[in-house]
């Protein structure tokens, strides 16, 4: 789902909180003349508790509207996702009874109740309104990737295009038909692989559609809206010259004084526990607390990461890490699933080698290996981070193809990093970290 389309559906679940905060007061007080005063009473305390209410949805997937026509599972994650933020509100509620004023008796239970209903039939009417509102594209080229989206296109009834055709044959023959297979089938986007930006013909039938109002777009601004990743095997370096930023000083201001606030904050709560851990393996393995590790980082610097060491000191292997390897200790299992052992990088972002989000920084020997890749070099022009895009969309890397495609997800966020993309990918973080705790 586009980044627009995932804003209205919050600006929609906003609006429907508050309907129901207004039904909920009549309902529970039935009085017209004081409903003013009721609701102003009201709205302090829940517009405080709203930031529960949207990380429970976003957590339960319910801004992705590809699960809406199943409406079994979009009652039981509406039902789990209110759940979870009543009982939020309700700690809230206890924990700082001055500052809310109210207490979380029958009021919320029966907010909840019409947040539920309302929230049901919103996504029900968003889902229509999603599927009327479906643009129609053409998409024109031969590439690998371009297969990769058709594919997508015609499996995914969900995405936010309905594939007309894939014009695999570019001869004149094919083109020439173009500006009437747009006429016919109401096509509204075109999209042209990067190589046909040089064939005179492909021009010429692209030109004859500008009287049609129909969008003529790139085919990797495309791609990378459909898969929020690049498509690194059809760019050349004029693309980068035109969307790398290398220097973005509000951003880079604003993201370093959070970085500290965050470290800082999170080393404290996490002091004691980091002192535990230390002692644990001190006491089950021999060997160093600390594991110490060369990285690349930004420009190409190399520095040194901390992490609590997991694995036995004398362990000789591949460079990643397998399933069930047996080089890792038994607490280091447990620190690896638990990510605790990524605490001491804490240390690296208060040192400035890395940031909360970017690439991850690879080890310099995986990075020696890793240069083969055609632009590899642009995920250096940032810094890298404890957690990134790649992480969040993409599984471990276990081989060169592997971390081929993360490089993929890795100059995505590059092009497009901002102070609301850091946001997302924190988010989706956490609930990868509970998720993943759950479902063991």
């Amino acid at each position: 789902m586009s980044t627009i389309k995932k804003g209205l559906f919050l600006v929609g679940d906003i609006a429907v909180f508050y309907i129901s905060l207004a039904a909920m007061i009549l309902a529970r007080y039935h009085n017209l003349a004081t409903f003013k005063g009721s609701f102003d009473a009201h709205l302090g305390p829940f517009s405080a508790i709203l930031i529960i209410w949207a990380l429970a949805f976003y957590w339960n997937n319910l801004y992705q509207y590809r699960t809406f026509g199943n409406r079994s599972w979009l009652i039981k994650a509406l039902s789990r996702a209110i759940a979870i933020a009543t009982a939020g509100s309700i700690i809230a509620f206890y924990l700082f009874p001055r500052f809310f004023e109210l207490t979380p008796r029958a009021n919320l239970f029966i907010f909840a109740a019409i947040f539920l209903l309302l929230a049901y039939l919103w996504r029900e009417f968003a889902l229509l309104f999603s599927s009327s509102g479906k643009l129609n594209v053409i998409l024109v080229g031969t590439s690998p990737l371009t297969e990769e989206a058709a594919h997508y296109l015609k499996q995914n009834k969900d995405a936010d295009y309905n594939l007309v055709r894939w014009l695999n044959d570019t001869t004149d023959g094919e083109l020439n038909e173009l500006q009437k297979l747009v006429r016919s089938s109401g096509t509204q986007l075109v999209v042209m692989q990067q190589n046909l930006a040089h064939n005179f013909s492909a021009l010429r039938s692209l030109y004859k559609l500008l009287p049609l109002e129909v969008s003529v777009v790139r085919f990797s601004d495309f791609y990378e809206t459909l898969f929020e990743k690049e498509p690194l095997r059809e760019l050349e370096e004029n693309w980068f010259i035109e969307n790398i930023s290398t220097r973005r000083p509000a951003y880079d201001t604003i993201k370093r004084s959070v970085d500290i606030f965050i470290a800082v904050i999170t080393g404290l709560l996490f002091l004691i526990p980091g002192i535990c851990i230390a002692l644990l393996i001190k006491l089950t393995s021999k060997g160093p607390i600390i594991y110490k590790q060369e990285r690349t980082g930004k420009n190409g610097k190399k520095f040194i990461i901390y992490k609590f060491r997991t694995m036995k000191t004398d362990a000789k292997g591949p460079a990643w890490t397998e399933e069930n390897d047996s080089r890792i200790t038994k607490v280091g299992a447990v620190l690896r699933f638990t990510h605790l052992d990524e605490l001491p990088q804490l240390i690296n972002i208060l040192k400035n080698d890395i940031s909360l989000v970017g690439p991850r920084p690879e080890s310099s020997e995986l990075s020696a290996q890793y240069e083969r890749f055609p632009y590899y070099e642009i995920r250096h022009v940032v810094k890298p981070g404890l957690t990134g895009w790649a992480q969040v969309r993409y599984k471990p890397s276990a081989s060169l193809e592997e971390a081929y495609e993360k490089l993929c997800y890795d100059v995505y966020y590059i092009k497009n990093r901002s102070v609301f993309l850091d946001f997302v990918i924190f988010l989706r973080t956490i609930k990868y970290l509970f998720t993943s705790y759950a479902k063991q």
